[in-house]
């Protein structure tokens, strides 16, 4: 069993420099082409042993990559969507921030893709077999019964809804994979008016 150092800020540094380096890495030439000695070479380290110094393997890193992912845009979208006090700003926010996250952020979003399509953990189920948690899906379900409950929406199945938003959303990475000077604040703007129109309790 390996045995790693306690915690410093040296090494917490450490970690995010390899972390970092690996999803540069995945982003750039694939989840299959990213070795150790790729990524230490990304990381300007002077050999792989530091990456295997702080991680357990490759699957704690390629975990602690997507974890890292994620966790930026989550808190990314938090404060845009909690800023809003009416859930028809809070969808419409969401939209366009999730848009704009995506096409800031597209070498992330590439890494996520690759590694969510191919990782697969030893004793573990590949990473895309999330797809089928329907925790995923609960921020949006919260935000839509928000409308249904205030009068704001009118009625429908929130999770076909959440589904409907999510789905469309999550096609983007792919899209600028074969488009990449794709009209972004177009895309944004056609599917805010999309589920406004689907979502808003008649006037």
């Amino acid at each position: 069993m390996q045995v790693k150092r306690a915690d410093s800020v040296t090494s917490s540094a450490r970690r995010r420099q390899i972390v970092t380096a690996a999803i540069q890495t995945i982003a750039e030439l694939g989840y299959h082409h990213a070795s150790f000695a790729r990524i230490a070479e990304r990381a300007e380290l002077s050999s792989t042993r530091m990456i295997s110094y702080h991680f357990d393997g490759k699957d704690e890193l390629i975990g602690r990559a997507l974890t890292t992912i994620y966790a930026d845009l989550a808190a990314f979208m938090t404060a845009r969507v909690g800023a809003q006090t009416t859930p028809v700003a809070a969808l419409d926010t969401y939209i366009r921030s999730l848009v704009e996250y995506i096409g800031d952020h597209r070498a992330e979003m590439r890494a996520a893709t690759e590694i969510f399509l191919n990782f697969r953990p030893e004793g573990g189920t590949a990473a895309r077999e999330a797809a089928t948690d329907l925790s995923a899906l609960a921020h949006i379900e919260r935000l839509l019964s928000w409308g249904q409950d205030t009068g704001a929406f009118r009625p429908f199945s929130t999770r076909v809804m959440a589904m409907a938003i999510q789905r469309a959303l999550d096609g983007l990475p792919f899209l600028l994979e074969a488009d990449p000077d794709a009209d972004l604040a177009e895309y944004a703007e056609e599917l805010a008016e999309l589920f406004a129109r689907a979502t808003w309790a008649a006037r």
